[in-house]
């Protein structure tokens, strides 16, 4: 008997929440899945699997060097390693040693966020130590440049939905105040659509989550200079090991990439025109009111955002939609403010109706 949700005891999911972790992040395709069969049927000298698919990717991508690794969270940890090691194999055996302290990794304060798991967890995995600058609602070039001592072996960027977005400096900024100290930046662009714009505001390195927007198996992708992905590589001795990546997987996402440099993610302008019945029908439901919003940082992104009253409250209502088979995911991130949003990016009409007539038994 195959696998299936019955054999296993688990609930069917719908997500609505967007490309989220805790759902398994995204659905692949039938070629990645081909890819993905090929390397689970084939064997590889992984460590030239490791170097060609990177020299692959960046020949697409327009950069010096790329590697795939198992998530983005991994690449924060190894690609913070691989600056504070600066290619020593002692440091790769030895990644926490007290013969190094130039360990410092400068964040803006408002990009020390929790995306599951802190971002200085992360940082600290790879050996480094998180020193923040400027405010939560502010950090401009001035205070970026301010924290920088002999012991600052990286700046790190985290562009993403979870950070504070006002008063925040740009990448560019960011990149600027890094080439003016000759200090390297890493820019965390986990769920960005963009595989160029980072790199060329002057990232060193840039990090992406390979299941979010480009919808590969689950994987992470470093881009940037050569001889610093050397060094990220060389972490495969150290830290890297607890976080290898299958070969099935490394082929699925190279395959995933070139897919998605042709073809794309599907338009602003295509969400909220597949949405329009969606709201329609939301708006017929009493104690339910319903709009079209865009992502709170900036990408082409649209959503269903819906504003509850009555007698239950939002969280009451999200907290019903998950409860039955198929279970409902949303967004939950406004939910204190009585408001509920549906990312329909993975959702077909099908499921929407499945979601009406679910707030329809709850409301």
């Amino acid at each position: 008997m195959t696998i299936n949700f019955e054999k296993l005891g688990l609930k069917e999911v719908i997500n609505a929440s967007g490309r989220m972790t805790i759902l398994g992040v995204s659905k692949v395709s039938e070629n990645v899945l081909t890819a993905q069969r090929f390397g689970g049927e084939h064997f590889f000298e992984m460590s030239q699997l490791a170097i060609q698919t990177g020299a692959y990717l960046a020949k697409l991508l327009k950069v010096e060097d790329a590697q795939i690794v198992s998530s983005a969270s991994a690449g924060i940890a190894q690609s913070v390693a691989a600056l504070i090691g600066a290619g020593d194999l002692y440091h790769a055996y030895h990644p926490y040693t007290e013969k190094i302290s130039k360990r410092e990794i400068i964040l803006p304060k408002g990009h020390n966020v929790d995306y599951g798991t802190p971002v200085e967890v992360m940082v600290e995995q790879g050996g480094g130590q998180v020193i923040e600058a400027g405010y939560a609602n502010m950090c401009g070039p001035d205070h970026l440049e301010m924290m920088i001592t002999e012991k600052t072996a990286a700046i790190l960027y985290i562009k993403s939905h979870h950070t504070v977005q006002k008063s925040m400096l740009t990448v560019a900024e960011a990149a600027t105040v890094a080439k003016a100290h000759k200090i390297p930046l890493i820019v965390d662009a986990a769920a960005e659509e963009d595989l160029f714009k980072y790199i060329q505001a002057g990232a060193d390195l840039v990090i992406y989550s390979g299941a979010k927007a480009m919808e590969g198996p689950s994987a992470g992708l470093v881009i940037g200079k050569k001889e610093y992905i050397e060094w990220i590589r060389l972490q495969g001795k150290g830290i890297g090991r607890a976080m290898k990546i299958g070969k099935d997987n490394i082929l699925g996402f190279t395959q995933a990439v070139e897919d998605y440099l042709v073809h794309g993610s599907e338009a602003g302008s295509e969400m909220k025109a597949r949405m329009l019945p969606f709201i329609a029908d939301l708006n017929e439901i009493s104690g339910l009111s319903a709009e079209v919003v865009q992502d709170g940082a900036g990408r082409d992104i649209y959503r269903a955002s819906v504003k509850v009253s009555g007698e239950k409250t939002a969280k009451q209502v999200i907290e019903e939609l998950k409860e039955k088979d198929p279970a409902v995911y949303t967004r939950e991130y406004q939910a204190n403010n009585g408001i509920i949003e549906f990312d329909v990016r993975s959702v077909n009409q099908s499921e929407m109706t499945k979601i009406v007539n679910r707030l329809k038994e709850i409301m």
